[in-house]
């Protein structure tokens, strides 16, 4: 994540206000998702059009305005509501403002990853938050948001940036969460099999990396 040039924090608070119905977008309710999702793609394509306008003709008076017009656009639907005037610096991601936006742009990519790569695939994103969060401070609200986030990654096939996870996983471990991967662990779905075990030994031994060939030995030492 980059800083940002903003407006502070009242803007901030006012943004994820303002953003309010995109909570609709992880519901388990499919006419309410439906819904939000709609709202999102409109969104969307407003942003398009404020970038057409943007390089349209040669009027640099007109410039200004039309940049303003397009962050405002890209403030209004994910990934862009993330940055877009936001005054953000790398190691404050507890306490920035658009922490709820964060963890729920990571929730939809999470519980409904085909709607979230065809609406707001934004792989870079996902690998930052993911590392900012595990490398901030954890309040109790915040741990057990993370919690879930590693619960649900764990539980599917692997998707791109899945791997940071596990910095996440050695941030808030503890009980709960270890309940939650010998669960996994037991189920009967192979990926979280797989997933859970190679986490959970990872757990065991923080000194070594996660690295693509640590899994590739650990996977290959778990089927033979």
């Amino acid at each position: 994540m980059t800083e940002a040039a903003g407006s502070g924090i009242d803007d901030d608070h006012e943004w994820v206000e303002g953003l309010a119905w995109a909570y609709g977008l992880v519901s388990p309710d499919p006419a309410e998702r439906a819904a939000a999702l709609d709202r999102h793609a409109r969104a969307r394509m407003e942003v398009e059009a404020a970038y057409d306008r943007l390089h349209k003709g040669r009027l640099s008076r007109l410039w200004p305005a039309r940049m303003r017009a397009y962050r405002r656009a890209c403030g209004r639907c994910f990934p862009g509501a993330l940055w877009s005037g936001s005054e953000y610096a790398y190691g404050e991601i507890s306490t920035w403002p658009r922490l709820p936006l964060a963890l729920l742009f990571l929730e939809w990519e999470a519980r409904y990853p085909q709607e979230w790569t065809e609406h707001a695939k934004a792989w870079g994103a996902k690998q930052a938050l993911i590392r900012d969060l595990a490398a901030t401070d954890h309040d109790q609200y915040l741990r057990a948001k993370l919690v879930d986030l590693v619960d649900l990654a764990v539980q599917r096939t692997y998707r791109c940036k899945d791997r940071e996870y596990v910095r996440v996983a050695r941030a808030v471990d503890g009980d709960e969460l270890r309940d939650r991967l010998h669960r996994a662990q037991r189920s009967e779905n192979p990926a979280a099999q797989l997933h859970a075990g190679y986490v959970l030994w990872l757990l065991d031994r923080p000194e070594i990396p996660n690295t693509r060939h640590v899994w590739c030995t650990w996977l290959s030492g778990t089927l033979t």
